[in-house]
Order: structure tokens, then sequence, then C-alpha cells
């Protein structure tokens, strides 16, 4: 997945209560209230386990591209597109992409950082889907984000780019950005772009083409 701006771990606590006052005394004599249950020093907060659950999912996420490229039996992590592009198989996939094109166009695997080409392409052109060719940005719609990976606020309004969510994209406050011909996975969305639309298009130059303005 593409670069989040993550929230730092908050440290548990397990000296006293919510309110910061510690907890009552030990003891049923004297008329005194039980004390209070408390997690076992050093146990994870809520939130840890939801960051826990989140890096589990990434883990497994990169095997699954691993596996896509060394050749394996992976599982596409991309529903395919309609028309003709639902008949391809997945044989027929890996022979018309790279294999890194493969992994992350059929098996939602992420690019290095700084990797592509692409993130600094400025040329005034369209960028398309790498997999059958479908229009879905221009440069003018292009900036700078700083993340490595080519970026954009905005999409081509034809339908080129779609959006879906999973649960960890909701955790990640994110959304999969896909082909909406092909199905092909293309990156994340972010609310932390510039404006007009204050969205960042953080997509894999590796699933895109370029082709500069005539």
């Amino acid at each position: 997945m593409c670069a989040a701006f993550a929230t730092p771990p908050v440290a548990s606590s397990s000296a006293g209560d919510a309110s910061g006052r510690p907890a009552a005394g030990g003891g049923s004599g004297g008329g005194r209230p039980a004390p209070r249950a408390r997690a076992p020093p050093g146990a994870p907060g809520r939130r840890a386990v939801v960051r826990g659950l989140v890096r589990v999912a990434a883990v497994a996420g990169v095997a699954t591209a691993a596996a896509a490229v060394a050749g394996g039996q992976a599982t596409p992590a991309c529903a395919a597109g309609g028309g003709e592009w639902a008949k391809l198989s997945d044989e027929e996939w890996r022979a018309r992409l790279s294999p890194t094109a493969y992994a992350v166009l059929r098996t939602a695997a992420t690019e290095r950082a700084g990797s592509s080409p692409l993130d600094k392409e400025y040329r005034a052109g369209t960028f398309s889907c790498a997999g059958c060719g479908t229009p879905l940005y221009t440069t003018d719609g292009k900036f700078d984000s700083g993340t490595g990976w080519p970026s954009f606020f905005r999409a081509l309004p034809d339908g080129g780019v779609s959006t879906r969510a999973s649960v960890t994209d909701v955790l990640l406050r994110q959304k999969e950005v896909v082909c909406g011909v092909c199905g092909g996975h293309l990156g994340h969305v972010f609310k932390d772009g510039p404006p007009p639309t204050g969205l960042r298009y953080c997509m894999n130059g590796v699933a895109m083409a370029f082709t500069p303005k005539a």
C-alpha cells in the first residue's frame, strides 16, 4: 500500500483509573469497594491490538505478492473487470504484463517507493492503465506528494478510476483504487491531498503507462 500518515502508538497506563487517580485500595472489609480489575502490566491497549491486526494483513499481502512474482498460485487480490478482460486467464495476464506489473495489478502488491520514473514525469500527457490502456489521469491533475509514488489530486471523470474499501482500508482511512475497466489494482486514495479536491491518489507507477501530448 502507499504511504499514509500513521498516528504514533499511544502508551497505555496501568497505574490508575481513567480519571488519573490511583485505584481504590485492596481488601473487602471496612465498606470499601472491591478493587477494579486491571490489565496485566505491559498488556497491549485496544489501539495496539488494531495496529497489530493491520500489520498482519499487510504481511499477508506481501507474501501473496511474493508468491505471484515467483510464479506461485497466488489468488488475485482484485477482481477482473467486465467484457473481454473478464475472460483473460491468470496465465494470459502473466504473459501480458511484466512480473512486477503483474504483482501490482493482479495481486495488489506495492512497488518500492522512488522506483518509478513516472513519479517525476510532468510533461503534458495522459497516464493510462498498464493492463488495458484505459486513460486514468492527466498531468494537470498531478502533484509532487514527496512520498516517492506518482500522485494525483484529480482523476479523469470518465469512469476510468474506481474505488473500494476493505476492512483494513477502513482502519487506515484509505480506499483502494482500481481500473474501472479491467479491475487492476492501481494504488490507494487518501484525504490529505491539495485543493481543490483534497484528495491524494497515490499510484504505483508500474501499473500505469504515460503518453506525452502530441
